[in-house]
């Protein structure tokens, strides 16, 4: 509503009853909060409407997507050319950006005119044009010769399709929708403007031009702010005509594939109402426009709003209220009776505070009409009616746009600023204090800056030309980083076959000392075979956690497993110390774990899951060959570590223990699966390291005697490619992480695919594109310096195909890195690639596995079952689907089961300890 003191200057010199008289005429123009509240909770709903791919079709407000996907973020540079087509002058401007000291924008621009033949003619004739005035330009600025990115800013409703690469996007297709702004061109509506330029240009011969991006001259505005705002994420044009822009969830635009991230919305809301949405505040006066206009029933709210039809609207309240005699003493002149004789330009002249009196007089006398002092008081309440309800009109639409990006956003209070350009909204003298003042009443969570464009949209088209330019560089140097990721059926093909040839070097007595792949006899002959009776220890040692566990197992026609565990950490200074600091760590955590359980006094069989490589020599007898994972203790390597765990058994003097069985994690989740599932004849871990296991033919395992039934083999896989087999597929992020590792040049094949290193090589990609500007604004935050920052888990929470761009940025902004949302979309593509990978190059490894099997017993066909554990198989969303395929698309001939391995390793060990108490029973008996 209008203030009370704003009605008390107006009305200061009228009579009371030519007031109520007038205001007759105007009440209907004037809103209450309550009606603008409705209006903006209207424009809502065709919003969405909109953006629904179903209800789109009938939608007055189109919600055009633009393919612009952020604003400019500081890093744009180079020579650009932008068009500005929109009214009857065209613009073409050369726009400089350049990074020296900070990044500055030279712009060099010339105007030419658009006739009026031209704006009503044929298409063919108004592309001529307009490459003949850019043909001008160029020759003027002696850049014929060049192929300059070019940006085009067509301010008329356009459907625009881009073409995505690496979740970005090129412009090239602009599909003019229908003409608005006086303009009636044949032959142009439905049609792909960019094509009808190109064609213009190549007629001519005489230069050539790279259009890189369309754009609206809404959207044009919004990026010329954001280049001085990066909170800009609105465009708002209030001139000639009217439209809006804002930044919409992908998500939510169901017109464009993909669900990541941001793109500008144009909203084309010169046409809300032209469903009858508007009918119930719509004017006489608003329909008489309607029916002269070029373009009848059609851009209903640009009529009621916008600068075009403003001045109209005011005369034609005049003449309405001369007819009645509340005006002029009813004189009606030729000149008031003539369409456009009062213009939007005089309703800013006569509302201007001090002389607004004066030019009210001196612009009414040219019309003829003879006003005294009570008609110019009149004549000036009237436009500050027409001209505030444009400014409550605007600013309920606008509302209903910001509260859309509180509710994406889901913040309690939005922060943001509106980029904002148009005569009307410049020139007018009451206008933005206005259209401020009534956003601020209607949306009060939302604090909003209102940032005039001072350059216009063409140089938000040169911005937006630098960063298709930009991105479509950024987007081609990504692809190629990530495609050293991207295996080929043919690569995966020839790391199975490699990983075959050092299977077989690993088995054979001759090479078996230079093997990287060391295919370690695990003394484990048998899997159960549900005879198994007891109550075992197990303790499992793999990690920084360390696990003691009692297991019952009972045998007979319901075979039951009873678990009873504790998980004591193990400090960094005891797993990088003394070997004596360690064991002595380890058996003070079994000495707890017994007074917990009370079975101090019981000498218990115990299984030691020990998943480090082990050379043994019997089931109770491991010499550990090398720490991996982290572990540096000293004077343990080469040593038996059986051994040692019975020394600090004897220095603590408090309880006693047969160690029946010292196996590998790996051998521990095959026997637990085989439990439950005979068929399973493989252990996989994919966890924070990577190995396997599997039965072996005895013949085949030249390093043990004897050549009757199976052997399990602890292939300590982990260390395939230490001998350089893989180098052609390792990449200098795979060498920078090696190279800092704790084991430089050693578990070369786990680096590549284990949980321990995978974040490490994303942060050493992440560092090489934040380098080369593609990151972070080119920023390379402390954080990010930092070692072991990017844990693996957020490899699975950023890949989570549940997870919103939003909450990958919460992720990265826990880590320290300020990212925007095309960071975002980056750093999940990254963390995809390196994933992938993993799980391919595991899956081919597995993939030799069986099929050594399958040919070890001469099948055609095999089915066989995995069993696995880890929490890179376990946690992350697509590891396990990505490996599984790999297996079927390499190993054909196998049909592979994978079984989860819900107990981990520690029920493994006390199983080897069961069948091997089983077994050493047997041999005592014979």
């Amino acid at each position: 509503m209008i203030a009370a003191q704003l009605l008390a200057y107006y009305f200061t010199e009228l009579k009371d009853d030519q007031v109520k008289k007038i205001d007759k005429y105007l009440y209907s123009m004037r809103f209450s909060d309550e009606t603008l509240r409705d209006i903006k909770a209207r424009f809502r709903m065709e919003l969405e409407k909109g953006l629904s791919r179903d209800t789109n079709p009938t939608a007055t407000i189109k919600m055009l997507p633009t393919f612009v996907r952020s604003i400019p973020d500081g890093s744009e540079k180079g020579d650009f050319i932008a068009l500005d087509l929109g009214g009857s002058n065209f613009r073409i401007l050369r726009v400089k950006v350049s990074h020296e000291k900070k990044q500055t924008v030279q712009m060099e621009s010339q105007n030419y005119e658009t006739p009026e033949d031209i704006i009503h003619g044929s298409g063919s004739r108004l592309f001529d044009h307009v490459a003949e005035c850019l043909g001008d330009f160029m020759e003027k600025q002696k850049i014929k010769d060049k192929k300059l990115p070019v940006g085009f800013t067509f301010s008329f409703p356009s459907f625009s399709h881009g073409y995505q690469h690496t979740g970005m996007t090129e412009f090239f297709i602009a599909v003019l929708l229908t003409w608005t702004k006086r303009f009636k061109v044949n032959g142009v509506e439905g049609m792909d403007v960019v094509k009808l330029l190109n064609k213009a240009i190549k007629k001519r011969g005489d230069y050539d031009a790279d259009i890189m991006a369309v754009v609206n001259d809404t959207v044009g505005t919004m990026m010329t702010c954001g280049f001085d705002d990066q909170r800009c994420e609105v465009g708002i044009i209030i001139g000639t005509g009217t439209n809006a822009c804002y930044m919409e969830e992908l998500r939510h635009i169901d017109l464009v594939e993909g669900d990541e991230g941001r793109m500008c919305i144009n909203t084309e809301w010169g046409a809300f109402g032209d469903d009858g949405m508007l009918e119930d505040i719509r004017t006489e006066f608003d329909r008489e426009i309607d029916r002269g206009s070029l373009n009848p029933g059609k851009q209903l709210f640009e009529k009621m709003v916008s600068g075009m039809y403003m001045g109209e609207l005011v005369r034609l309240i005049l003449v309405k209220m001369a007819k009645e005699g509340l005006l002029f003493e009813g004189r009606i002149t030729p000149e008031l009776l003539t369409k456009g004789k009062f213009e939007t330009k005089h309703i800013s002249a006569i509302e201007k505070t001090k002389e607004g009196l004066t030019k009210a007089k001196e612009i009414l006398t040219r019309l003829g009409v003879e006003p005294s002092a009570d008609d110019c008081i009149a004549v000036q309440h009237v436009c500050a009616i027409v001209s505030f309800r444009s400014a409550n009109l605007i600013a309920a639409t606008l509302g209903a746009i910001l509260n859309r990006l509180k509710d994406n956003k889901n913040v309690p209070r939005l922060r943001t600023t509106v980029g904002i350009d148009g005569s009307l909204y410049k020139m007018h003298p009451q206008y933005s204090r206005r259209l401020h003042k009534t956003v601020r009443r209607l949306v009060p969570e939302c604090d909003v800056r209102f940032l005039l464009s001072e350059s216009g949209s063409g140089k938000g088209a040169a911005l937006v030309t630098a960063w298709a330019s930009r991105l479509a560089d950024q987007t081609r140097q990504i692809a190629e980083t990530l495609a050293e990721f991207r295996l080929t059926q043919d690569q995966l093909l020839e790391v199975k076959k490699r990983m075959l040839t050092e299977i077989q070097t690993g088995l054979s007595k001759k090479t078996q000392d230079k093997a990287t792949v060391k295919m370690l006899p695990t003394y484990v002959r048998s899997t159960p075979d549900g005879t198994e009776n007891g109550d075992f220890l197990a303790l499992d040692l793999g990690g920084t956690n360390f696990r003691v566990l009692l297991v019952k197992i009972r045998s007979g026609k319901r075979r039951t497993v009873e678990m009873h565990n504790k998980i004591y950490a193990i400090p960094i200074e005891v797993m990088q110390g003394t070997g004596e600091e360690l064991f002595d760590h380890i058996v003070a955590c079994i000495s707890d774990f017994l007074d917990y359980m009370g079975m101090k006094n019981a000498r218990l069989p115990l299984g030691f899951t020990f998943s480090f490589p082990c050379r043994q020599t019997s089931l109770d007898a491991g010499i550990l060959v090398n720490w991996t994972k982290g572990f540096k203790a000293t004077d343990c390597e080469g040593e038996d570590v059986v051994n040692l765990l019975r020394e600090g058994i004897k220095r603590r003097e408090e309880f006693d223990l047969d160690v029946v069985a010292v196996v590998n994690d790996t051998v521990g989740t095959m026997m637990t699966c085989a439990y439950e599932e005979p068929t399973c004849e493989v252990g996989l871990i994919a966890g924070t390291g990577s190995n396997a296991c599997y039965m072996e033919e005895m013949k085949n395992i030249e390093t043990v005697d004897g050549d009757q039934g199976r052997m399990c083999v602890n292939m300590e896989w982990g260390a395939f490619g230490d001998n350089g087999c893989l180098d052609d597929i390792r990449t200098q992020y795979d060498r920078a992480v090696d190279d800092l590792s704790l084991n430089p040049g050693k578990q070369r094949y786990e680096k590549m695919c284990s949980g321990m290193y995978l974040g490490e090589i994303v942060r050493n990609i992440l560092i090489d594109l934040t380098k080369r500007g593609f990151l972070f604004r080119g920023q390379i935050s402390e954080t990010l310096k930092t070692r072991g920052i990017f844990e693996t888990k957020f490899l699975s929470q950023i890949e989570s195909d549940r997870l919103a761009l939003l909450q990958v940025r919460s992720i990265l902004q826990h880590l320290g890195l300020d990212s925007t949302c095309d960071d975002s979309i980056i750093v999940k593509e990254v963390c995809g690639a390196v994933s992938r990978r993993a799980a391919q190059i595991c899956g081919a490894g597995m993939a030799a596995v069986v099929d050594k099997i399958r040919e070890n017993r001469g099948l055609d066909h095999l089915d066989i079952t995995v069993g696995v554990d880890g929490t890179l198989y376990k946690l992350h969303p697509h590891f396990s689907r990505i490996m599984h395929q790999t297996v079927k698309e390499l190993a054909p001939k196998c049909d592979v089961n994978f079984l989860l391995s819900e107990d981990g390793s520690g029920k493994g060990a006390a199983l080897i300890t069961a069948v091997g108490c089983r077994l050493r029973e047997q041999e005592q008996k014979s």
